[in-house]
């Protein structure tokens, strides 16, 4: 008797498979709904900040639209934890609104059996984020830089590592400079450096062969470097200086993006940079922080269920909106604060890309079992 009590008290726990599917739609049609109205917004922000960025360069307006279109997937990864704390939250309260919550609670499930169809739900959206939707956002990504790029050509230089190694678009006076390096030093010296000088029409005009390259006050310094010119005899020379806007912190940062490469492709290049001599910490932390997100949303969601699954006296509604709202904002800030200590390297990558998700979670399970103790 006592076993079969114990069965009984078990199965009563969790929700069926009927309540199981009707709290998953109604988390995912709130889900859809949120992203679709704060999709829009961002693209009506998007496109005026876009517009205004571009608006000395004479750009087509369809040019802009596209540019803003190939930004929102990479947007969308952005604020879709927001995404999910909405919609669990407006799910909660339309539950708990309507009195079906009490009803499935006197059903003897308790307050995990509830929260479990809603927890799947946000799993599954952030390994379909990290695995998906990211590669293709990153791919947009990439494909919206190079639009931007080929309107502020002028102003950019264009920096790629690759297995032959260090490649470097860089505008200069007389046109174009195309730099080789075969290696990187940790000072971020080049080795065995080929300097390409070509005209604004692609036209060749000379070439540098250097043993090293150095930035320091806005020269390339070239060591032993041999200069030479179309049907002319090679110069040799033991220092030269090739004048540059570049310093240290540019070519630090003008690497390809974290944000424009695939969470399949993050290892790859990380070995990558390390091997050319590069910090690779901004493509640990993303790809750290990707795989983090199903425990970050699913954070939002233990979050949702603290402030939307209490009966609330008239008035009080809008204060637990705003609790949670707020609640939200001071993760992401928190969020971006510690990601940019990782990113300076002040605290280790991985904890700087779990500790909010962690945190978060903690946060939501202690105040949930408070809640269930209550």
């Amino acid at each position: 008797m006592t076993a079969l009590t114990s069965k009984k008290s078990v199965k009563a726990s969790f929700l069926s498979w009927t309540l199981f599917r009707y709290a998953s739609k109604n988390f995912l049609i709130s889900f859809l709904s949120f992203f679709f109205v704060l999709m829009g917004v961002v693209f009506l922000i998007s496109l005026v900040e876009v517009s205004d960025d571009l608006e000395d360069k004479a750009v087509p307006f369809l040019t802009v639209v596209k540019i803003v279109l190939f930004r929102m997937p990479q947007l969308s990864e952005e604020i879709m934890p927001f995404m999910i704390l909405f919609a669990a939250m407006a799910t909660f309260w339309k539950l708990t609104r309507a009195n079906e919550l009490v009803i499935i609670k006197s059903a003897g499930v308790s307050i995990w059996g509830i929260i479990f169809p809603f927890a799947f739900c946000s799993l599954m959206i952030g390994v379909l984020s990290f695995s998906i939707i990211n590669p293709i956002s990153s791919a947009l990504f990439a494909k919206n830089k190079e639009i931007s790029r080929a309107y502020k050509k002028k102003d950019q230089a264009i920096f790629k590592v690759s297995e032959t190694g260090l490649w470097l678009r860089q505008p200069d006076n007389n046109g174009l400079s195309v730099i080789h390096a075969g290696s990187v030093n940790k000072d971020l010296s080049l080795n065995e450096v080929i300097i390409f000088n070509l005209a604004d029409d692609g036209e060749f005009l000379s070439r540098y062969d250097s043993s090293t390259a150095r930035l320091a006050d806005g020269n390339w310094v070239l060591k032993q470097s041999w200069h030479s010119y179309p049907g002319k005899k090679p110069s040799f020379f033991e220092e030269v200086l090739i004048p540059t806007e570049l310093t240290m912190e540019k070519v630090q940062d003008s690497f390809a993006s974290a944000k424009s490469i695939s969470f399949w492709e993050l290892p790859y290049f990380i070995n990558l940079l390390e091997n050319a001599g590069f910090s690779a910490v901004k493509l640990k932390l993303q790809f750290h922080k990707l795989l983090s997100k199903p425990f970050l949303f699913l954070a939002m969601v233990l979050l949702a269920a603290t402030f939307s699954m209490q009966q609330h006296r008239r008035g009080k509604v809008g204060l637990m909106i705003l609790s949670g709202i707020l609640t939200g904002f001071l993760l992401y800030f928190l969020s971006n604060f510690v990601f940019a200590l990782g990113q300076s390297t002040k605290v280790p990558v991985a904890l700087a890309a779990w500790s909010p998700a962690g945190v978060s979670l903690l946060l939501g399970v202690t105040m949930l079992l408070h809640l269930e103790d209550g």
